[in-house]
């Protein structure tokens, strides 16, 4: 990597993400204090024809975590370039994987975290996307990502309609996990869209799409990204088809090659091994479509109703062990889970934690 800069000061970890607009690493950043935890989003292999719009989104997180210091609801900035800014590391997972269910300390912690925000006269505006509200291990609400993000000089009409619809979307949250909370008022705004909003769902959203995902290819569907949609239900279908497999979760995590990789998580009767079972899906889709991992389990673990806690799957994919304990309902699933953990494939980037014994 040939960054200006920062090159000799910065040392990647893995790869958390990689598209069209920037390719954005965990690592750490040498500074005069010391070693700090980071991350790192540059535009070096952003192609030639997505440069000019991968520059704008990188002007505007950076301003907004300018504007948002030491805040204490975002990661700070630690060190930016023309083409690259490093933040700093938030010690938590995305709304997506924590499923903050009844957790009414969450919520609180996030409508703080949002009043904070649009005191400082910043609108989100991808709030929508559960990856870019933060649980951390204080359990508190952060904010990630704000490419999107727009700085209002005033409290105009316009920014109100906006830090409106971030109230909105963090509402929705809401609705998922803990919709017996709402209040009156919430579900007030809950049930307004500002006209705006219905305007951009009529016309500028289906422009939108069809700029993003037909021309630029890209699509972020949690974090996961196109293998995820596009690859993961016919691995899924193709290794339940198989006579011995009773369950199939397909999650992704954050793969050096090619920025994303897929990891199959297989309950399956005894005796048929792995690499039979790669085989099996090479044969049928291609060894360019098959997971990068596929692990054997005697169990997966699933709510009552029969649901696969992928969640769970997902932070060990991630190796984030440290935070699997506050989400074990009992003794039963901590022993199953314990089982995956210590048998998990993609020990490259492994966290120094392990799941309580």
């Amino acid at each position: 990597m040939r960054v200006d800069g920062i090159a000799d000061r910065w040392q990647t970890s893995h790869v958390l993400k990689r598209d069209v607009f920037s390719t954005v690493e965990r690592g750490r950043l040498t500074t005069p204090a010391g070693e700090v935890d980071g991350v790192f989003r540059h535009l070096e292999q952003v192609p030639w024809w997505s440069r000019l719009v991968a520059r704008f989104l990188l002007s505007r997180e950076r301003k907004a975590l300018r504007h948002l210091g030491q805040s204490g609801i975002a990661p700070p900035l630690l060190e930016t370039g023309k083409s690259w800014l490093v933040r700093g590391w938030i010690d938590g997972v995305p709304l997506n994987i924590a499923q903050p269910h009844d957790d009414l300390a969450y919520f609180r912690s996030a409508k703080a975290a949002l009043r904070k925000l649009h005191r400082l006269g910043l609108s989100h505006n991808d709030l929508a996307k559960p990856q870019n509200w933060m649980r951390g291990s204080d359990g508190r609400a952060y904010l990630i990502d704000f490419q999107l993000a727009t700085h209002f000089s005033r409290r105009s009409r316009l920014f109100r309609i906006a830090a409106y619809e971030d109230l909105r979307h963090l509402l929705k949250h809401k609705r998922r996990y803990a919709e017996s909370s709402l209040t009156p008022s919430e579900r007030r705004v809950l049930a307004r869209k500002s006209l705006i909003t219905r305007i951009w769902m009529a016309t500028g959203k289906k422009v939108y799409i069809w700029i993003t995902r037909g021309l630029f290819n890209f699509v972020d569907r949690e974090g996961g990204g196109l293998r995820l949609i596009d690859d993961a239900p016919s691995i899924a279908d193709q290794l339940s088809a198989h006579s011995d497999v009773r369950g199939v979760a397909i999650v992704s995590y954050p793969y050096r090659r090619t920025g994303t990789g897929l990891y199959a998580f297989v309950e399956a009767a005894p005796g048929v091994s792995e690499r039979a079972l790669i085989d099996f899906v090479a044969d049928k889709l291609g060894h360019g479509i098959a997971p990068e991992q596929l692990q054997m389990v005697d169990t997966l673990p699933r709510r009552p109703s029969g649901e696969i806690r992928t969640e769970i799957l997902q932070l060990i994919a991630l190796n984030q062990i440290d935070l699997i304990a506050p989400l074990i309902a009992n003794e039963t699933e901590r022993l199953a889970v314990a089982r995956i953990v210590d048998d998990r494939r993609n020990l490259t980037d492994r966290l120094e934690a392990n799941l309580p014994h």
